[in-house]
């Protein structure tokens, strides 16, 4: 099948985005497909990615003139599909849901974010003005957090089915015998430093749970990532004198997996999580997730099972207390997460998923719906 991904954000920057459509794309071509990709972001050539690409303020991916630019890539390159990748608010993206609608080419959505309330009623703003409801397109998202507000806003006319995101689990199995209990308890953290993600409250949160757990256990923890957060993370912690956080900057995934292998408890507190990768990485190296009851994290992690759950700043402070003032669930927890594979984000199950919306986007853009 011949596929073409359009991506307003693609390598080399690095972000959830870039790396699962990059990933998505290798994997696509290993199961036997001609796939290429057009990006807005500007980089180095490299097979199969076309950049669109032009100079615009804070260097956004996007331009001007890029249904244009699409619509002749997709004539010259004669798609049998073409999936859009979306975050919130995606305008190259959606210039290629324009271009191909021209062309009348199977188009899947796959939406990479949470929508709030006020992109919400953007596209509620975009259907009233533009009727994309009616234009045949399969959409996705990353996980059912993610999936209800886009199905509120969508109406029944168009499809919101679930596709997780993919990892290829051998990379991330546990090697050699699991940690031994200790009075010191590590709890990590991996993501993206930007005020969306509320890094500041993570070490409030870690440090109530601190407050909560009984000695002789104490916890330390590791925050792994950059961004524009930083800053007022460091200041935050020289402002309380607190030494037993690190935060060592970004990290390559062998240093991630190397981590892990370390970790007691992974925390992933973003209340508007829409996936949740490295707690899914986290997950699949064995470690117990600490996250959101209301992200899309509960895809993978179920309360006692794969890790504990909470909805509220106290309830997951207390999580990670009671996960690490409790030794018996906390290696109960690991044993489940190192024996078992959360075989459903694994990429052949994810691949096989985008195959059947591919199908059904050929139904309805041949008008058997």
């Amino acid at each position: 099948m011949r596929i073409l991904h359009v991506s307003d954000c693609y390598l080399p920057r690095l972000g959830g985005i870039e790396v699962q459509v990059a990933d998505l794309i290798r994997s696509q071509r290993e199961a036997g497909h001609d796939v290429e990709v057009v990006t807005a972001t500007p980089g180095e050539p490299l097979p199969g990615v076309h950049r669109v690409t032009a100079r615009m303020p804070f260097d956004l991916p996007v331009h001007p003139r890029g249904t244009g630019h699409l619509a002749r890539i997709m004539a010259g390159y004669r798609p049998e599909v073409v999936h859009v990748h979306t975050g919130a608010v995606s305008p190259f993206a959606w210039m290629g849901v324009l271009a191909a609608r021209r062309a009348r080419i199977p188009t899947v959505v796959t939406v990479h974010s949470m929508w709030d309330p006020v992109t919400a009623n953007l596209y509620r703003a975009l259907r009233a003005t533009w009727g994309w409801q009616n234009w045949g397109l399969v959409g996705t998202a990353v996980s059912e957090a993610a999936a209800r507000p886009i199905r509120r806003v969508a109406g029944p006319r168009t499809p919101v089915h679930v596709v997780s995101n993919g990892l290829d689990l051998s990379g991330w199995r546990p090697e050699g015998p699991g940690r031994t209990p200790a009075n010191e308890v590590h709890v990590v953290a991996v993501g993206r430093l930007a005020p969306r993600k509320q890094p500041v409250r993570l070490l409030k949160l870690l440090e109530a749970a601190r407050a909560k757990t009984r000695q002789p256990i104490t916890l330390r923890a590791t925050i792994v990532g950059d961004g524009p957060a930083r800053g007022q993370m460091e200041r935050h912690l020289r402002s309380k004198r607190i030494d037993w956080v690190e935060m060592p900057g970004r990290f390559t995934r062998e240093q991630i997996r190397e981590l892990l292998a370390e970790a007691d408890v992974f925390v992933a507190p973003a209340p508007r999580e829409s996936f949740g990768l490295a707690a899914l990485e986290a997950r699949a190296a064995g470690v117990p997730v600490v996250a959101r009851s209301q992200s899309g994290v509960a895809d993978f992690v179920s309360p006692g099972k794969e890790g504990l759950l909470g909805r509220t700043f106290d309830e997951l402070a207390g999580a990670v207390a009671r996960l690490a003032g409790d030794p018996a669930l906390r290696g109960a927890i690991a044993e489940h997460n190192r024996s078992t594979s959360p075989v459903r984000c694994s990429w052949p199950v994810v691949l096989e998923g985008f195959e059947r919306c591919y199908e059904r986007a050929a139904d309805a853009s041949s008008g058997r719906r």
